[in-house]
């Protein structure tokens, strides 16, 4: 089964937490924090495996959770770090953050792997937080929490030519023609459900790679015929081209159908129409193709290659052409670098740190950096939430609710979590 689109849900892995440990062994006075830290949760890695072709191993895994690091324990032992948790991808995979509409990855070289959520720091143990005016920490963190994204996974296939075209024109016996694929062939429409890819070599041995793609009709940019599903494997190629019916043996006009195919691709993606285009004037053996070759050409400026696919005639002359057309179009990368998530910029980018809004008589702080601090946050210890409520103060949080109005005893939430307003 063919599958180039999956939705699911990546969970890196929490970090471990930290141990709150004190040293109490005989003749040791003043042993002082025996904490280790947690260690790192698994982060969530994309890998090209190309030995693959499909989606199908994540279509029915809704979520890859990756595991959480090892907890900190006593005689300042570390928590042992989380392996990585690798999921193998085909060769030009797409993945887009769904929540932020940024693409995540483009996984389009062989040896390509992304870090799509990154797992959580761990805690840090009581040993880490000695100082020379706090020799005896009686607190430690909770492991950070890791990514957790919404993501939709697309292949959209390396070809370097797309054979485009309405339904029964010839595309996939054309492809049969000059390369090794064997895709089903049959007089009736929609033969071809999946697109197929082949390697063909020109005369002089320079090899392409050519993918036929099935169900375009008219409408396939909005979803009629299998067109939706299959236009976006057309965004990566470098040349189009339009295999068309010169002789018109399903009453259709031959120019009204390239037409057609110009218009779906350019509801698509407009800047498809500016990629080098090419047309096959194919079933040239049938009888009236010969008069319909010569007014499309009056009507088409481009390059026209007249053939006959069934009889396997004038192929190699295309193939020929279109190596030495590729020679001159350098390779360009399907998203400009404003669509693509940079981990440098995601990980430091300026957010306000919380925000606070009153529901009823309660105070309710929100934000990234406020809720990531009180989830580290044991609060096993009064020594704990005093550095808590620190923290707040630094945060500029009490000036904030002095501002709005808080008085004593007014009640305050962060998550689920309740405290009193003291001034």
């Amino acid at each position: 089964m063919f599958v180039d689109e999956v939705i699911l849900k990546v969970e890196a892995g929490n970090g471990g937490d930290g141990c709150c440990a004190f040293r109490r062994e005989k003749f040791v006075p003043m042993g002082g924090p025996y904490g280790g830290n947690g260690g790192h949760g698994s982060d969530i890695i994309f890998q090209v495996d190309e030995g693959l072709h499909t989606l199908l191993d994540l279509r029915y895994q809704k979520t890859i959770k990756g595991p959480k690091g090892e907890n900190g324990r006593g005689k300042n032992q570390h928590g042992k770090g989380a392996e990585p948790t690798i999921v193998k991808v085909p060769l030009g995979t797409v993945v887009t953050d769904l929540d932020t509409g940024l693409i995540v990855a483009d996984l389009s070289h062989k040896d390509d792997q992304e870090i799509i959520a990154k797992g959580g720091r761990g805690g840090r143990g009581n040993t880490a937080f000695k100082t020379q005016t706090n020799t005896a920490p009686d607190y430690a963190e909770n492991g950070e929490e890791g990514e957790k994204k919404n993501l939709k996974v697309e292949v959209k296939m390396l070809a370097d030519v797309g054979l485009v075209g309405l339904p029964s024109v010839g595309k996939s016996t054309i492809i049969s023609c000059i390369s090794a694929s064997k895709p089903k062939i049959a007089a009736y429409h929609f033969t071809t459900l999946n697109p197929n890819l082949g390697v063909t070599k020109s005369s002089d041995g320079r090899s392409f790679v050519v993918a036929d793609l099935p169900g375009l009709i008219e409408g396939a940019s909005h979803g009629e015929g299998l067109g939706d599903k299959f236009l976006r494997h057309i965004e990566r190629t470098r040349v189009i081209v339009h295999v068309v019916d010169m002789a018109g043996s399903e009453g259709r006009d031959p120019y009204e159908d390239f037409v057609l195919i110009n218009k779906e691709l350019e509801e698509y993606d407009k800047t498809l129409l500016e990629r080098p285009m090419v047309v096959i004037a194919n079933k040239m053996d049938l009888d009236g193709a010969e008069d319909n070759l010569e007014k499309f050409k009056k009507k088409v400026d481009l390059p026209v290659f007249e053939v006959s696919a069934a009889m396997n005639k004038g192929l190699q002359i295309v193939v020929d052409y279109l190596a030495d057309l590729l020679d001159t179009i350098p390779y360009h990368p399907l998203y400009e670098d404003e669509k693509i998530e940079s981990h440098i910029l995601y990980q430091f980018k300026k957010t306000e740190p919380f925000t606070i809004t009153k529901e009823g008589n309660t105070y309710v702080i929100s934000g990234d950096e406020i809720e990531r601090i009180f989830k580290m946050t044991k609060f096993s210890s009064d020594e704990a939430a005093y550095r808590f409520a620190k923290k707040l103060k630094r945060l500029g949080i009490d000036d904030k609710l002095r501002e709005m109005g808080a008085q004593d005893g007014d009640p305050v939430r962060i998550l689920d979590f309740y405290f009193d307003y003291k001034d």
